[in-house]
């Protein structure tokens, strides 16, 4: 169970991580955590999330009812740490975001069934193979600072 929890949490936290290494390849500073966040963790990401995870993991219209508070929280848990933190890179911010999303997959896994919890190590599996592929596709931070613009 903790299992599958972590491997959600780590699909979800390269997502997160992805930004800073873009903007690290790209040479520019990664901007403060509340403005880099706060976009993801808005009202509208996290029915998003719901219809994700609703569809993925064929969530019952009950089993939703008992997620979205629990995204609610989330929310409202990242928003504090971020207003409390407002100039605070996610860099900086990584180990409190990682705790906090971490507790918020365990409690969701918990409301799985068994069929729910083979479809959440797919779609894990399908998040780390999308990143690595992202990944690997991206040119090195002195390829693209050397490449002609060609606009």
């Amino acid at each position: 169970m903790q299992k599958h929890a972590c491997s959600l949490v780590f699909g979800l936290t390269l997502t997160l991580v992805m930004t800073s290494v873009l903007a690290a390849q790209t040479g520019n500073p990664p901007p403060p955590a509340r403005q880099e966040l706060q976009a993801i963790h808005s009202p509208r990401s996290m029915d998003q999330e719901l219809n994700h995870l609703t569809k993925d993991l064929q969530l019952t219209p009950e089993q939703q009812k008992q997620v979205r508070p629990l995204l609610q929280e989330h929310h409202d848990k990242i928003q504090a740490l971020l207003d409390k933190n407002p100039t605070a890179s996610r860099q900086a911010l990584t180990e409190q975001i990682h705790a906090i999303s971490a507790a918020t997959h365990r409690e969701i896994h918990a409301l799985l069934t068994d069929r729910q919890k083979e479809l959440e190590t797919a779609m894990v599996q399908r998040m780390n193979e999308g990143f690595e592929n992202r990944r690997q596709s991206s040119p090195p931070a002195s390829a693209s600072a050397s490449a002609p613009s060609g606009s």
